[in-house]
């Protein structure tokens, strides 16, 4: 005989209703990986960037750099601001292709490891910044469109080339500044050549990298341009500046405060100084305290027997006794005929009410203990001086009903 089988339902998700519910999420978590894998494999090639006389991507120089090492000129590349203040020597030629990401220590390190060495400094699209260490009368205007643009000036090397893909930013210069001004647009050149002073460095500024890029060099006169003004020396010292440069990271730290636009900070002082003037309007008095009248009526007694838990509840003994004789004096003063302003001085309250009491009651010692002696020591001691006054102000009272009142004469 075979065993009876029990069939149990379980309530735990199938397979099946999980596939269901988590595909969608599996999907993009796929289509990201897929994503990403073809994105690493474009960018898996040698590029390195703009202007790298490395790179043979349209925006690159390689050309320039084959075309260079053709006619005798070794091109170096660096990165970093202490390798090209190191390997510009004299007879070297340097080329900062990115001069405004440097900072002010970075520039001028390189304009004083260059200051006394012969040869030539290029400079690629620098802004006013840029150009303080190293020519300060010079200042950059706003670019121009980049265009082919004749020579317009004297210079030996833009002769040669003649029409040029020039044009971008633009340099201003003192009228008696000694300098070749060529490619002008709107009477401010494009290319300025200052000469160079006593050690025998020049510098010279372009408005425009355009013609020194790999499908540009062909045009025109941009790769004769670009061969002579790169040329002049054996050794070029190509500058890519990069994010990494330690000296940038390490001089040039910038906090949080000082990626905030100033038009945010002084924004965030007005708000400042509106909510100091809000606090300040809200916690001012208005005037007098108005009393309120209470939603409903609380009887004297129970405000009496919660004053007194309260002072029960702090131990507060002095404070009730003080409160009970002040009481008892305050009462006591109308009906032994004490003014109401002398009713807490001890001489001329006390001798009052001992002579309203009967003759066989309290002396003024014991009276002055009563009405103005020590905090009772504990709690039993304040109800026999509760009750003490109590007895004190019914044994007045009787008194006052029980006296001879004298009428006046009709």
């Amino acid at each position: 005989m075979s065993a009876p089988t029990s069939s149990t339902s379980s309530l735990a998700p199938s397979g099946r209703r999980i596939w269901l519910r988590s595909r969608g999420l599996l999907y993009a978590l796929l289509l990201l990986v897929i994503c990403g894998v073809v994105l690493a494999a474009l960018q898996s090639g040698q590029q390195h960037g703009r202007l790298d006389p490395r790179s043979a991507d349209p925006l690159g120089s390689r050309a320039l750099a084959t075309l260079l090492a053709d006619h005798g000129v070794t091109t170096k590349v660096v990165t970093t601001a202490e390798e090209a203040a190191a390997a510009a020597g004299p007879g070297t030629t340097l080329l900062v292709s990115d001069p405004d990401i440097l900072t002010r220590r970075q520039l001028t390190g390189l304009r004083t490891a260059t200051a006394h060495t012969a040869g030539r400094t290029v400079l690629l699209a620098p802004g006013t910044t840029a150009l303080k260490p190293f020519v300060p009368q010079v200042t950059a205007e706003p670019p121009i469109t980049v265009e082919p643009r004749p020579p317009g000036c004297s210079l030996p090397d833009a002769r040669r080339a003649g029409d040029a893909l020039m044009g971008g930013v633009r340099y201003a210069a003192p009228p008696d500044t000694a300098a070749d001004r060529c490619y002008s647009g709107n009477g401010l050149p494009t290319l300025l050549h200052l000469s160079a002073p006593d050690a025998g460095r020049d510098v010279l500024l372009l408005g425009s990298p355009e013609f020194l890029y790999n499908h540009r060099l062909a045009e025109r006169g941009n790769a004769s341009l670009a061969l002579q003004l790169l040329g002049a020396h054996h050794h070029l010292v190509w500058y890519l500046p990069s994010l990494s440069d330690p000296a940038s990271a390490r001089n040039e730290q910038r906090g949080f405060l000082d990626l905030i636009p100033s038009g945010w900070s002084w924004g965030l002082l007005q708000l400042a100084c509106a909510a100091g003037f809000a606090a300040l309007w809200r916690a001012r008095r208005l005037g007098p305290l108005v009393p309120e009248r209470l939603p409903v009526t609380v009887p004297a007694a129970e405000t009496t027997e919660g004053h007194a838990r309260l002072y029960q509840q702090a131990n507060a003994r002095d404070r009730a006794s003080a409160v009970l004789r002040s009481a008892t004096r305050t009462r006591l003063a109308p009906l032994i005929g004490v003014p109401p302003a002398h009713a807490h001085t001890p001489d001329i309250l006390l001798p009052a009410v001992h002579s309203h009491l009967p003759q066989a009651t309290d002396t003024p010692a014991e009276l002055s203990a009563l009405l103005f002696g020590p905090a009772p020591a504990d709690d039993k001691a304040l109800v026999h001086l509760a009750d003490q006054l109590d007895d004190l102000t019914t044994s007045i009272v009787s008194q006052e009903r029980h006296a001879p009142r004298e009428h006046p004469d009709r």
